[in-house]
């Protein structure tokens, strides 16, 4: 299903994009050396229930996952990059760790993902990892323009990764999003540009680029979710949900200016 946002819907859009950056936000505040990810679940779900809003992972059972998921929000964390499901961990100084999280408020989804090193290490591949997927979700929203078409989403996306020398995996990738998590259009990470679905204002997308440094294969932990590279190698993932315009693509997921 593709579906096409109004006005209204659009406005409701905007107020469930601008929770899940400010949830995502508070937790990059909060995630230090020592925080448990089962803690970063628990607020996780403080703020989404104390938010009115629902979580779009509890119940989620995709054919590829071994569902229900049962948590509120992913956590993955260094070699793990997808789908990381929540459990007795202590972040340590240095963990890459990527937090995705999706939520229904008022009939309307949004999805998010942020990728960040814990505590006071700083290493330089890490930092240009992490980079790599943001710059390359920068080109995929200049892309999302009306007229063009998920092609071109997915070239720009694809040319900055392949530019920083990184593997591209094309299992998973963006997705239409509105009144349910994910929707049809698939978004590839790379692909050719003037193919597939033509853009139009009221489409809203989940862009996420995400990145092995090594590898573009994936291995699946015994709990059946989190994703993690063949080689044991860092992960970065970055997401935002857009909504298409007349004009320039409006980025949802952004948390509210104090």
């Amino acid at each position: 299903m593709i579906e096409i946002l109004n006005t209204k819907d659009a406005e409701r859009a905007q107020v469930t994009g601008a929770l899940v950056g400010k949830i995502l936000q508070t937790l990059r505040e909060r995630a230090t050396v020592g925080t448990n990810l089962l803690e970063i679940d628990a607020w996780a779900k403080e703020m989404i229930l104390g938010a009115g809003a629902v979580s779009c992972y509890v119940d989620y059972a995709p054919s590829f996952g071994r569902g229900p998921f049962g948590h509120y929000i992913c956590t993955a964390v260094n070699d793990a990059v997808l789908h990381g499901l929540p459990h007795d961990y202590a972040l340590a100084d240095g963990d890459l760790l990527t937090l995705d999280l999706a939520i229904t408020k008022d009939g309307i989804s949004a999805d998010a993902a942020i990728s960040f090193v814990v505590g006071a290490s700083k290493d330089e591949e890490n930092e240009k990892l992490i980079d790599a997927t943001k710059r390359a979700l920068a080109a995929g929203i200049e892309a999302a323009k009306p007229g063009n078409k998920i092609g071109d989403i997915s070239y720009a996306i694809g040319a900055v990764l392949r530019d920083a020398g990184y593997p591209i995996n094309t299992e998973f990738g963006g997705h239409g999003i509105g009144s349910t998590m994910h929707q049809d259009p698939h978004i590839s990470n790379t692909g050719r540009p003037n193919r597939g679905y033509k853009l139009v204002p009221g489409l809203m997308l989940a862009l996420e680029p995400w990145v092995m440094t090594d590898t573009a294969k994936l291995v699946t932990d015994p709990d059946g979710w989190t994703l993690r590279s063949a080689t044991g190698c860092r992960t970065a993932h970055t997401e935002h949900t857009v909504l298409i315009t007349e004009g320039d693509a409006q980025i949802m997921t952004l948390p509210p200016v104090d």
